[in-house]
């Protein structure tokens, strides 16, 4: 399979207030109005809206890396978003935990299509007869640039 998912076990009770600048960060200029920071950001409360269906996992492999999605990134899931078409998910196919892109197209065939979003891997054809599940929606990606 082109890429694995390591999944990460969190408590969403712990609260950890940070810093939150709520005017945004300009790519140009700095606004000379930004001078402070008065609201705070609480993943575990702001991001993480269902709880008790939400788990993280880090992404292993490069299959996604042109929907900005690369090895060593953390995907926030949730398992109570509904699958659509275009989503991005973490699905079980053949024994192994993989991240592509839906693709209904071919629905009325009864074909779901797995779009890596990297031109070097093919997609996945997942008809009825496969052993196949969609365990969650990416509602969040968070992208370090550390090495």
């Amino acid at each position: 399979m082109a890429d694995d998912i390591k999944f990460i076990v969190s408590s969403f009770e712990t609260r950890q207030p940070l810093p939150y600048a709520d005017g945004g960060i300009h790519a140009g200029f700095p606004s000379p109005a930004q001078d402070y920071v008065d609201l705070q950001l609480d993943f575990n409360r702001d991001i993480i809206r269902h709880p008790e269906a939400t788990f993280y996992a880090r992404v292993i492999g490069n299959s996604m890396k042109e929907a900005g999605i690369l090895p060593g990134d953390l995907v926030c899931i949730d398992r109570s978003i509904e699958p659509s078409d275009g989503c991005i998910a973490v699905c079980f196919y053949d024994g192994e935990f993989t991240l592509k892109q839906l693709d209904y197209s071919r629905q009325a065939e009864g074909i779901l299509i797995l779009r890596p979003r990297n031109k070097d891997y093919e997609p996945i054809l997942v008809t009825r007869d496969s052993n196949f599940e969609i365990w969650g929606v990416v509602a969040y990606t968070i992208h370090s640039f550390l090495k």
